[in-house]
């Protein structure tokens, strides 16, 4: 079973020496994932929701190119500046799994890249 490489033009990317997403069997590894406008390629700046719409809108463009959707992610793990932000972070958050969430670690960071204030990794299935 080879791994696959994945990039799409749907998500901005940085330049920087990684992958998008890896294929393994069924499974998907996806990148982390900070609030990069894909047509402008730029940091959005805004609320902590527009923030996390910005990063799952992403995380969902990139899922259903490779054949799958948010509905078929395993595991989250969320990086956040602020631990403050904990609340308002979980309130955008769940609208985007109403029913049955995946598994999730949260954890703070002293810095992000581009200076996000959030980075969301996934695993989910095809």
């Amino acid at each position: 079973m080879e791994k696959r490489i994945f990039n799409s033009e749907k998500v901005a990317a940085t330049g920087a020496p990684y992958s998008q997403a890896v294929i393994k069997g069924d499974l998907i590894f996806v990148s982390g994932q900070v609030a990069m406008d894909p047509v402008l390629k730029e940091m959005i700046s805004g609320s902590m929701e527009q923030e996390v719409e910005q990063i799952m809108g992403n995380l969902r463009s990139l899922l259903e190119e490779m054949g799958s959707s948010l509905e078929k992610v395993l595991k989250v793990t969320v990086f956040l500046t602020d631990m403050g932000e904990f609340q308002r972070f979980n309130e955008a958050y769940k609208k985007y799994f109403p029913k049955e969430p995946p598994a999730r670690s949260c954890v703070e960071v002293a810095h992000l890249p581009f200076g996000a204030r959030i980075e969301l990794d996934a695993i989910a299935y095809i």
